[in-house]
């Protein structure tokens, strides 16, 4: 059997309004330390265009621009068995969820939790769906496009789109 990989802690402040989800960090981000490390992954080029924290500032810089905007970065699983990068080979049986609850009741600022990707929202549901439904009725959970390379289905314009409507300011004021 193949050792477990494990997700990064999360990027949160206080303050944080949003919270975007991956599922587990790729092979490249792992490497790295660093989320979303892949150099074709959109999520940094996206958060460019919203917060100005692109791949051009320091990772530090960019975790500190995305926090400053009310943004927190974790995963729906803290660990699992996967060969490569791809969410599909994630073995089911092997993912251990990240104490999404807590996290929730320890920053009650958040309001929208936003999924990178079809995977992290079916794990997110799979896993905390219904202690958020009883516990956290105000939270809002949106799956938006996922900005790995591997989706290439949606084309960067129009992830931008997806993505900037979700966080946008009328987002950030309702989170």
């Amino acid at each position: 059997m193949r050792a477990p990989i494990h997700s990064f802690a999360p990027v949160i402040r206080a303050d944080a309004r949003i919270l975007i989800l991956g599922s587990m960090p790729g092979t490249a981000s792992l490497a790295a330390a660093q989320y979303y490390a892949h150099p074709r992954n959109q999520f940094w080029p996206i958060m460019d265009q919203l917060y100005g924290a692109g791949r051009t500032l320091p990772y530090a810089l960019r975790l500190e621009q995305l926090q400053r905007h009310g943004i927190a970065l974790w995963d729906v699983l803290a660990r699992c068995v996967r060969e490569g990068s791809l969410d599909a080979a994630i073995e089911p049986a092997s993912a251990v969820p990240n104490d999404l609850p807590g996290l929730l009741r320890r920053h009650p600022g958040i309001g929208l939790v936003c999924c990178n990707g079809a995977t992290a929202h079916r794990l997110l549901q799979r896993h905390h769906g219904a202690a958020f439904a009883a516990s956290l009725p105000q939270l809002r959970c949106l799956r938006l496009p996922s900005t790995s390379p591997a989706h290439a289905g949606v084309s960067l314009a129009g992830k931008l789109h997806a993505w900037r409507t979700a966080l946008g300011p009328a987002a950030l004021n309702r989170a």
